[in-house]
């Protein structure tokens, strides 16, 4: 039977809701998301041939709630057989709160014990709602990997309650899980691998979880500031790829396809917060992304002025690719002979094959295309991305012999 229309994405936006008050009520995590993603699984099965239940959520935390006890009546009984067991009770889904959790769920998925992968893998499974093979896809590694991913990452927290953490260690919480975010949304928005550009259920995955945790956090900057970055970045993806899939630069991106709808909120949101929030480096990146969209051509972009944000954002939070980054405005500015001294200044990213991309783009800016050619097939033959390596062949292809 054809599931009903909206279903998958239904079980999706159900998934942590029903986790958070399950938690609440049982407590340990691990167990507790082992009872969640069995009830979305007969849900899965049921509902496409029953319909859906008057109160989907509240089914969903009934056969949670059920398949938790059983769990625990299970290892109660290696110790006591029935007599523990015999206690328990289903709790009436009408009791469970209707509070949003989202931000506990993701400090729990974000837990500084668990390594970045994990993090990933977890945030997807237990907050996004994704399946395994989903996130496998997602992320091109295979469905085993991201199981024992999740299941090492459970076992970290096994006994783990649901609560908020302390609150000397929220503040680097919270950098984690937009950390966690920003890493979901770059994989999506530009593949680091594979046959895609980019990957769209990464990115929105993203948007809906930044967007989510905004409004249980709306004061905090660089929340806002993370959520205009994604906003302003993925509004140009209709013109990212051209019609074979091969990787459209900025540069050469036909900005009538821009989302332009998208790229008002974004700007709404990083104006709003600039002026009312501390200053954080999500928000610097989102006020250069903001000085690119407003630009209706590429000749019109304000390079001076994204010069200065990545001065700011050096200043702020120093990292090798905000280093990376910036040298592009500096060429655009102080012109690319500056911008090839100031890049063999950077360090620590001596494999990566941005640098030689960069590099080659100086060159030909600098008049020299033979040089230009030999470090855009270096870089070609870095990538992992199809669609990037295809695009710098041709770059170089475009260029004489040294």
């Amino acid at each position: 039977m054809t599931p009903p229309p909206g279903f998958e994405q239904l079980l999706r936006d159900l998934a942590p809701q029903v986790l958070t008050a399950v938690c609440r009520r049982f407590g340990d995590f691990a167990l507790c998301e082992d009872a969640v993603q069995e009830a979305l699984l007969s849900a899965a099965v049921k509902w496409p041939e029953q319909g859906l239940p008057d109160n989907p959520r509240s089914w969903l935390i009934t056969a949670a709630a059920r398949r938790r006890i059983d769990i625990e009546r299970s290892e109660s009984a290696r110790r006591q057989r029935e007599h523990t067991a015999a206690g328990l009770a289903v709790p009436q889904p009408e009791f469970a709160p209707a509070e949003d959790d989202t931000l506990t769920l993701l400090m729990l998925c974000c837990h500084p014990e668990l390594g970045k992968p994990s993090q990933l893998a977890l945030t997807l499974r237990a907050v996004g709602g994704l399946t395994t093979a989903e996130i496998g896809r997602a992320l091109l590694v295979p469905e085993k990997t991201v199981s024992q991913r999740i299941n090492r990452a459970k076992k970290r927290l096994s006994g783990a309650r649901f609560r908020m953490p302390p609150p000397g260690e929220r503040a680097e919480r919270m950098t984690a899980v937009l950390q966690v975010l920003y890493l979901i949304f770059t994989e999506g928005h530009t593949a680091s691998s594979g046959t895609a550009v980019n990957r769209v259920e990464l990115t929105a995955e993203a948007i809906r979880l930044t967007r989510q945790l905004h409004t249980q956090v709306p004061d905090d900057g660089e929340v806002a500031g993370l959520l205009a970055l994604m906003l302003l970045s993925d509004a140009r993806r209709p013109a990212r790829t051209r019609p074979d899939g091969a990787a459209v630069p900025l540069a050469e991106q036909d900005r009538t396809l821009w989302d332009a709808a998208v790229i008002a909120e974004g700007l709404d949101l990083i104006g709003k917060t600039l002026v009312t929030a501390q200053l954080g480096p999500y928000q610097l990146e989102a006020a250069i992304a903001a000085v690119h969209d407003e630009a209706a051509r590429a000749e019109d972009t304000d390079w001076p002025q994204i010069l200065a944000l990545y001065d700011l954002l050096l200043a702020l939070a120093p990292s090798p690719v905000a280093a990376l980054n910036r040298i592009v405005p500096v060429a655009m500015v102080h012109g690319a002979r500056e911008g090839l001294r100031q890049l063999d200044e950077i360090a620590g990213l001596d494999e990566h094959h941005r640098v030689d991309v960069v590099r080659a783009h100086l060159l030909d800016l600098a008049g020299e295309p033979g040089q230009a050619r030999v470090y855009y097939r270096s870089a070609a033959r870095k990538t992992l991305s199809v669609p990037e390596r295809r695009y710098l062949e041709s770059r170089a292809a475009k260029r004489k012999s040294p």
